[in-house]
């Protein structure tokens, strides 16, 4: 299942978004709306 089916319609929160895995995450999220 592709990050856009898995997101959509969701709210996402992610914590420690300033670097690392949580920064690629966030990133990816915004991305993809």
């Amino acid at each position: 299942m592709s990050v856009e089916r898995r997101l959509a319609g969701r709210h996402v929160l992610i914590t420690g978004a300033s670097s690392g895995i949580g920064e690629h995450l966030a990133r990816l999220a915004a991305r993809h709306g």
